[in-house]
């Protein structure tokens, strides 16, 4: 059942009382509820995660997805529980055609809307401006800009943001909670895949016809805009072929820092 959206605060369970100035520090009550909440959901299905987020945060819980396999296999799951919840993609303009294909897809056999959210700017004019494409010359600056800018924007309203990481694809992930509060973004975070292993999601994939983003048949296990992503080779890290040859393994939406572009 969905939390009311129009429940006072009192009404509300703990973990759904966010602070109603998201500038504030929540309080130790709410974040160790985020914490409780968290720990119970640890042996629970991808499905009952998301069957209790969006119980507990209604149409005020949203996701992001790039159409990885974790984000498509959490849409089949989600189909199945809410129609209904708000789903977009961050369109930089710099997305692979493969990946567009697949939102395509996925509505097709899902029945879910993701919108494109974007940049007020398009490409040209934001190259224009930084006099070329930023992504060579400062990559970190143009995915603050086009992803985590709009990230925040689009966010705002809501209380909750599910996302498809895993603990298993980074040391910036490793200690990724199933539930807990996200200080950049302020509002919750909710990963249901976050204890589950790459082949995990693919297995599912695989054994549901889950549609995928064809590129991962083409040697590329991570895929983000087309200018920074490149296939990888035989047992390479699976994010190996992200930004490669730089130190940013990272686009800054699920990093904790909180100011200015992503420094990762």
């Amino acid at each position: 059942m969905s939390v009311p959206l129009s429940s006072t605060s009192e009404q509300l369970p703990l973990a759904a009382r966010l602070p109603e100035d998201r500038s504030q520090e929540p309080s130790e009550a709410f974040l160790q509820a985020l914490a409780d909440a968290s720990a119970e959901l640890e042996s629970a299905t991808p499905e009952e995660i998301i069957r209790w987020a969006v119980g507990m945060y209604g149409q005020k819980l949203t996701m992001a997805t790039a159409f990885g396999p974790e984000g498509c296999l959490i849409l089949s799951m989600l189909s199945q529980v809410d129609k209904g919840i708000y789903v977009f993609n961050l369109e930089t303009g710099y997305q692979f055609q493969e990946t567009l294909d697949t939102r395509d897809n996925i509505a097709a056999k899902y029945g879910i809307t993701v919108d494109y959210q974007s940049h007020e700017q398009t490409v040209g004019e934001y190259e224009a401006e930084h006099g070329g494409p930023l992504y060579r010359t400062n990559p970190n600056q143009c995915c603050f800009d086009r992803k985590v800018k709009v990230l925040h924007r689009v966010t705002k309203g809501f209380n909750a943001w599910m996302s498809g990481i895993r603990r298993d694809q980074s040391p910036h992930r490793a200690n990724t909670p199933i539930v807990g509060w996200d200080k950049k973004f302020k509002l919750v975070k909710i990963s249901p895949l976050a204890n589950w292993k790459k082949n995990d999601v693919w297995k599912r994939i695989v054994e549901e016809g889950v549609p995928y983003n064809p590129l991962h048949d083409k040697g590329y296990p991570s895929i983000g805009c087309w200018p920074c992503t490149k296939a990888v080779g035989l047992g390479e890290d699976e994010r190996a072929g992200r930004w490669s040859g730089t130190a940013k393994t990272e686009c800054g939406l699920h990093l904790l820092d909180t100011n200015g572009s992503d420094d990762s």
